[in-house]
């Protein structure tokens, strides 16, 4: 990922705005934006930033950022293929993400290991992509069975459920969903919202 396009997303995720030759941002977000800037920097530098292992049981644990490319190729996710089929986005959330795609950021932290995780995460990606919705709004991190990813971002954000699924505008927290959501239905939980953050 190139300099240029790691500091729009550093931006993007920590609300950091430049002007008269400083950088200005909200105090509650310097935490945040310290331990971004580090995680990406540290990815510019090193390439890669994952711990790949596998637990007792074989599976493949995936512990730092990780792709939608990551899952949908790899065969030990053969999960990945098999949850997306016949799934059919909410259409309230599919027009929710359509509408928004240019405003908002989704963080969402999940486990390779974790059952809820491999029934969300590709249907997750099915309705982005049937929004059109940009891989660049999307940051994908792997925990750990303890719920631990790098630089401490699990405990920064307040995961101790996967997958959670964060709505970032302006780089700020407008909304989470966890595992499947109030409804059971995580779609329709993101679509709402999505929407009322473009009420504010």
């Amino acid at each position: 990922m190139p300099f240029c396009e790691i500091c729009e997303k550093v931006f993007t995720l920590t609300n950091l705005h430049f002007s008269n030759g400083y950088f200005w941002f909200n105090s509650s977000t310097m935490k945040k934006f310290l331990l971004i800037l580090s995680l990406f920097i540290t990815q510019l530098v090193f390439a890669q930033l994952a711990e790949i292992t596998k637990d007792a049981s074989g599976n493949k644990i995936i512990k730092g950022f990780m792709t939608k490319s990551d899952l949908a190729t790899d065969t030990a996710f053969a999960w990945y293929a098999q949850n997306q089929n016949g799934y059919v986005p909410e259409q309230n959330a599919l027009k929710a993400f359509t509408s928004a795609k240019d405003s908002i950021h989704i963080f969402a932290f999940g486990g390779t290991w974790c059952d809820d995780t491999k029934a969300l995460f590709p249907k997750f990606f099915a309705l982005t992509d049937a929004a059109g919705f940009s891989q660049d709004h999307i940051t994908i991190l792997g925990v750990d069975r303890s719920k631990k990813t790098v630089h401490h971002l699990a405990e920064a954000f307040k995961i101790t459920n996967v997958p959670t699924f964060i709505v970032l505008k302006n780089g700020q927290e407008v909304g989470r969903v966890v595992e499947y959501g109030k409804y059971g239905m995580f779609d329709k939980e993101l679509g709402e919202i999505i929407n009322s953050s473009v009420k504010k």
